[in-house]
């Protein structure tokens, strides 16, 4: 049974840091294209930043570049989102998310979200 258990969410000033983690269980970590996503109250849920597998390209959405970074242990097999000059603008449910990257349509998995709220 695939598992992504994710941490590190909380409260936090603006301004100040996080680091969000995302434990995979399950599933050949490195056949797997890791990605985090957010959902604020109201909103869509959006990508926030991905990291592939083999090649550890990344990319990241526009609000958050030069703030936020990812990265991931392939030993561990977890995925991290270390979020730096955080904004009340980010405060939302963040996911993460898992897509075999072999196949066009390869199995997608999700875990259950860790709230991150950015107030004074």
């Amino acid at each position: 049974q695939v598992q992504l258990v994710e941490s590190g969410g909380g409260l936090v000033q603006p301004g100040g840091s996080l680091r969000l983690s995302c434990a995979a269980f399950g599933l050949t970590f490195t056949d797997y294209s890791m990605s985090w996503y957010r959902q604020a109250p109201g909103k869509e849920r959006e990508l926030v930043a991905t990291i592939e597998d083999f090649t550890y390209r990344t990319n990241y959405t526009d609000s958050v570049k030069g703030r936020f970074a990812i990265w991931r242990d392939d030993v561990e097999r977890t995925v991290y989102l270390r979020m730096n000059s955080v904004k009340v603008q980010d405060t939302a449910m963040y996911y993460c998310h898992a897509r075999d990257s072999r196949a066009i349509r390869g199995a997608v998995y999700w875990g259950q979200g860790t709230q991150v709220t950015v107030s004074p």
